[in-house]
């Protein structure tokens, strides 16, 4: 009702103002039509107002505020219960503890200096260390290193980062690391060392209000690791990874170790291959440099190498090469070629086998017990080839020595002529396969026992017989103190002479050998072993 009343007096105002054409109705026009647009806009809810100038008043309001995507829609009237309930929070504002953990690392930075130290020229500052292992390994025996890839903790004091708060801690990445004083810890035996940067710097720095500063950092260190291989493969080793501060000497920064545990990871892939981590021990030391002492820590991983792998493939070739060398014994001594062909490719099998055996080990220059090993199989393989040698030399020489004489015939068809060969067949029989010999014990200038021997030959013709033509010196080969205590001519045991000497007999070489052999190659392993695993 009132807009329709309104509307009336406006029109009649204008037309009585076209109609005069005064200036002072012009003013009454405008002075009425503001009145009510006043009223217009007050007096009615604000759901019915529409026109421009709700158009102008979004317009003003998207001008502060750029919203993307779809725009809002008007709001709807709602529930009383609904109207009643608090909003979580006001997107677009920060939160309430944002400002005031930036404020707190604001107020602690401000005057910090990261190039000092703490407590520099009162106090030595005190770092505990903690280390987390992710893995260890591979070990290199060529190049004498290991590889390990830890998670490194320091944990230190710095009263300039104290703080009162309800903040507990600040815990800040690895950007923040170069405005904070951190310890120059470093590996000194690293070979090289890696930072993991995937997808940011494996760092965290933890601020605690009462000024303890906690430094993580993970890394993939490459060390040496000095191998002692006397006992390989039956070797233990204790590989260091020895840290210290660069530049702070004792006086200035201390390590140590709070309850010393190393944490280590068992559930991620170790790559020890051929070792068995046993356990790890830990060291203290102070060093004296040019620049000072420096307090030294150094963690030990004990490994101990894993026996199966070398004993498959350097222990039992050598030992059954070894053993088939003697298979030689049970070969007939007129089969040389077998025989020959038999010894020497044990020889050469043996030495193919030391050379393998030192294909990926490290040049050093002590003998390894797997060495001794291979050196004594090798020396067994050269004396069944040698033993060999010995009894085809002595056997060829005495049949040649004491081959048939050659008997003058007489006419056939005598009776003598029968007797005769058969005689002389009987003979040479006996003096191949038992050389009879005859001891003579004379006394020389010197006091000592002079052996000899006369053999049973048959007379040759034209030839004077007499004893010192008969008898021949007992192992003319050998040197005076091994003819003094054995006798290698056959069938020579029963005189008187033996008595407290051994007698070898030639043709049993290979009867000896067959049980020397064995048994002596069986007591060397048991001795070997016994003092390799007991060292």
């Amino acid at each position: 009702m009132v807009f329709i009343c309104s509307s009336i007096v406006i029109i009649i105002v204008v037309l009585l103002a076209v109609a005069l054409r005064t200036d002072s109705c012009l003013a009454i026009i405008s002075w009425i039509t503001s009145v009510l647009e006043y009223s217009f806009l007050h007096l009615l809810p604000p759901s019915q107002v529409e026109g421009p100038q709700t158009a102008l008043e979004n317009e003003d309001s998207t001008r502060d505020v750029v919203v993307y995507g779809p725009q809002p829609q008007p709001p709807s009237r709602k529930l009383l219960s609904e109207e009643t309930k608090p909003t979580a929070s006001v997107i677009g504002r920060p939160s309430g503890k944002l400002p005031e953990a930036s404020r707190i690392l604001n107020t602690i930075l401000s005057n910090y200096d990261h190039k000092l130290r703490p407590g520099i020229g009162e106090k030595p500052t005190v770092v505990t260390v903690e280390v987390s292992v992710n893995s260890l390994g591979p070990l290199s025996i060529l190049d004498m290193e290991y590889t390990i890839d830890i998670i490194f903790l320091q944990t230190w004091y710095d009263e300039r980062l104290r703080y009162n708060d309800t903040f507990e801690t600040l815990v800040l990445n690895g950007n923040v690391v170069s405005q904070l004083w951190i310890p120059d810890t470093f590996f000194r035996n690293s070979k090289r060392t890696q930072e993991h940067e995937i997808t940011m710097p494996n760092q965290m720095v933890r601020i605690h209000k009462d000024g303890k500063v906690l430094y993580t950092i993970r890394m993939t260190i490459e060390a040496g690791c000095s191998l002692q291989m006397f006992k390989f493969p039956m070797d233990s080793h204790s590989c260091p990874l020895s840290f210290s501060s660069f530049s702070y000497p004792k006086s200035d920064m201390i390590y140590k170790w709070d309850n010393f545990k190393l944490e280590i990871n068992e559930k991620n892939s170790w790559k020890l291959f051929q070792f068995d981590f046993t356990g790890v021990s830990n060291k203290t030391e102070t060093i004296s440099t040019p620049a000072g002492e420096f307090m030294v820590m150094t963690f030990f991983f004990n490994v101990s190498r894993r026996f199966a792998f070398v004993a498959f493939h350097n222990y039992v070739p050598s030992s059954v090469t070894t053993m088939l060398s003697w298979v030689s014994f049970w070969i007939k001594k007129e089969s040389a070629p077998a025989r020959t062909s038999l010894g020497i490719t044990s020889v050469l099998t043996m030495t193919t086998l030391g050379t393998f055996s030192r294909k990926n080990f490290p040049r050093v220059s002590y003998i390894t017990a797997l060495d001794f090993y291979i050196a004594i199989c090798f020396v067994f393989c050269f004396c069944a080839l040698v033993e060999f040698a010995v009894l085809n030399f002595l056997t060829y020489n005495q049949t040649k020595a004491h081959a048939s004489p050659k008997l003058r015939h007489p006419p056939l068809g005598s009776r003598a002529h029968a007797h005769t060969c058969a005689r002389a067949r009987a003979r040479a029989r006996q003096q191949q396969e038992a050389f009879m010999c005859e001891i003579v014990t004379s006394e020389g200038s010197d006091g000592e026992e002079h052996l000899s021997s006369s053999a049973q030959r048959p007379p040759s013709p034209g030839i004077p017989q007499g004893p010192r033509n008969m008898c021949i010196r007992c192992c003319d080969e050998c040197n005076k103190g091994f003819k003094k205590y054995f006798c290698m001519i056959p069938d020579c045991e029963g005189s008187t002479w033996q008595q407290g000497r051994v007698c070898i007999h030639i043709y049993r070489l290979d009867d000896y050998s067959r049980v020397l052999f064995p048994v002596s190659f069986f007591f060397f392993n048991v001795l070997y072993w016994l003092v390799c695993l007991n060292l």
